[in-house]
């Protein structure tokens, strides 16, 4: 499919499942595309309906035309005694939104809302994310053999 840089916003997100029997939840979010992974700063006392507005980078290198491409986006309630707590998680298929910024160069997809569900598909709240994908183009005077650039420059 090609190379480029995958830019995930997130916005926010509401009506999230209380895991906390007393106080507020802390929600972060764990972004992975492939095996990168990314972690949100943590929303503290926002509770149900925490605000991020923060942005991630992920590199996308990818040859074959067959892969599919997905985010997942996993919220956790941080707690500072136990164990965080799994609310749920969102996946996004960016599968043609990365082969249409291929052909055209680049691609906005302004923040959509996507389902936070539990693996029962139950839904527990929503999160909202922008994307954005820059191809990358192969620099002039390399050429990619087998994984390894090789320079032309004389």
């Amino acid at each position: 499919m090609g190379r480029g840089i995958l830019e995930v916003h997130l916005v926010d997100a509401k009506g999230l499942a209380d895991t906390d029997f007393l106080g507020k939840i802390d929600p972060y979010v764990l972004i992975q595309y492939r095996s990168q992974e990314c972690k949100s700063s943590v929303a503290r006392g926002q509770g149900r309906n925490p605000s991020w507005n923060e942005t991630f980078k992920f590199q996308v290198n990818s040859q074959g035309s067959n892969i599919q491409h997905k985010l997942t986006l996993r919220v956790m309630d941080h707690d500072t005694f136990s164990r965080d707590d799994f609310i749920g998680e969102a996946t996004i298929n960016v599968t043609d939104l990365i082969a249409i910024g291929m052909e055209k160069g680049s691609i906005e997809q302004h923040p959509t809302k996507y389902n936070v569900v539990l693996a029962d598909r139950s839904y527990c709240g929503e999160i909202r994310v922008g994307i954005n994908f820059k191809a990358k183009m192969q620099e002039e005077g390399e050429e990619e053999l087998g994984g390894w650039k090789h320079s032309f420059r004389a």
